[in-house]
């Protein structure tokens, strides 16, 4: 197996350059000139792995295309690479596959540019991972039909990913109720509520609309703040710690994890629990989730892709719902807010974690 690290820079700004939107359209995004793919490759320079099989039989391309960096994109990026490696060496496979990871830094123009980019390379498969990735690449792949097969869309429907023939992928749909449930558990004396996230993703529309729900059923109140940057979100966790909330809860919200680091120490120092919608938010500090393992995700993403290569896109589901029921806990966090989570063990499986900067 051999690996090797390339710069995305000269190929982004050639992008720029000959293509106008993505697969000859115009695409979701805005064409950058070439001084601004300049500008945005330089300042988001993105390493791309890539991964190459050895060995006979058929070959294939492919792209991974990541939303943005952060601890849960690459966790399923990774896991992706793995599985695809596995399926390559596999003596049930004689295929050679070859692997990118590419990185939007979380600008739609700059997934624009990769979408382009990729499909004008004649890959066999995109496997985009999130919301937005997922969005741009079937624009992208719209004219030559390119299979394209996302990982961890919490609401596909809603991202409008669903009723097209060559796209398919994961769902990491959110159990919002439970994770309030597991709020109640641990403090049934909560009365306001902080909801933390981004209007930008598509991910937490359903799960916010899910929590006003349940706490108006309650009899909770809840405050809500918005953010769209890191700086937002800080801002925005100040407000609610100065608003007195009782617990903050966020989805699957990537705006609001690539600041978890920058914000769950104010947070615990307040006394205040963050509940959050993916595994990796606790990891970089919010106190629990309960959700679904994001390698396992990864895994059937690529086995996925690999099916649609090898079988056609015939007979694949819009999209395959993976199962959650994982409860993970920050004892880090647990100690810094005093939070005894017992009565999580009544609810299921719970897997301890300390917090890491990823």
């Amino acid at each position: 197996m051999k690996k090797r690290v390339v710069s995305s820079l000269l190929a982004v700004m050639m992008s720029a350059v000959m293509m106008a939107g993505c697969g000859g359209n115009s695409g979701n995004g805005e064409t950058l000139t070439p001084e601004q793919a300049e500008d945005d490759a330089a300042a988001g320079e993105d390493a791309k792995s890539s991964g190459e099989s050895s060995g006979e039989g058929e070959s294939y391309k492919i792209a991974v295309v990541k939303q943005m960096d952060h601890a849960s994109l690459d966790e399923i990026a990774e896991a992706v690479c793995e599985e695809l490696d596995s399926i390559a060496s596999s003596s049930d496979h004689a295929v050679n596959i070859e692997y990118e990871v590419y990185s939007g830094q979380g600008d739609q123009s700059v997934l624009t540019q990769i979408g382009t980019q990729i499909i004008a390379e004649e890959v066999d498969a995109v496997i985009p991972v999130a919301t937005l990735a997922a969005q741009v690449m079937a624009n992208c792949a719209e004219e030559t039909k390119t299979p394209v097969i996302f990982a961890a869309i919490s609401d596909p429907e809603s991202a409008d990913m669903t009723g097209i023939d060559y796209v398919t992928g994961t769902s990491d749909a959110l159990n919002t109720s439970f994770i309030l449930d597991m709020m109640l558990a641990q403090n049934p004396k909560v009365q306001k509520v902080g909801l933390l996230y981004s209007l930008s993703e598509d991910n937490s529309q359903a799960p916010i609309a899910e929590a006003k729900e349940y706490l108006d059923s309650k009899g909770i109140s809840y405050v809500e703040k918005t953010a769209n940057t890191n700086d937002e979100v800080i801002t925005a966790a100040s407000a609610l710690i100065s608003e007195k909330v009782d617990a903050i809860f966020t989805p699957t919200d990537n705006v609001i994890m690539s600041a978890e680091l920058a914000i769950y120490e104010d947070l615990a120092a307040a006394g205040i629990p963050h509940y959050t919608g993916a595994d990796s938010f606790v990891r970089n500090g919010a106190f629990a989730t309960c959700g679904v393992n994001y390698t396992d995700l990864g895994h059937k993403t690529a086995d996925l892709a690999y099916q649609a290569l090898t079988e056609g896109m015939d007979g694949l589901e819009d999209y395959y719902l993976m199962e959650g029921g994982i409860i993970t806990v920050n004892t880090e966090t647990a100690s810094a807010l005093g939070a005894d989570y017992s009565a999580f063990s009544d609810l299921g499986e719970v897997v301890e974690v300390t917090t890491t900067e990823e």
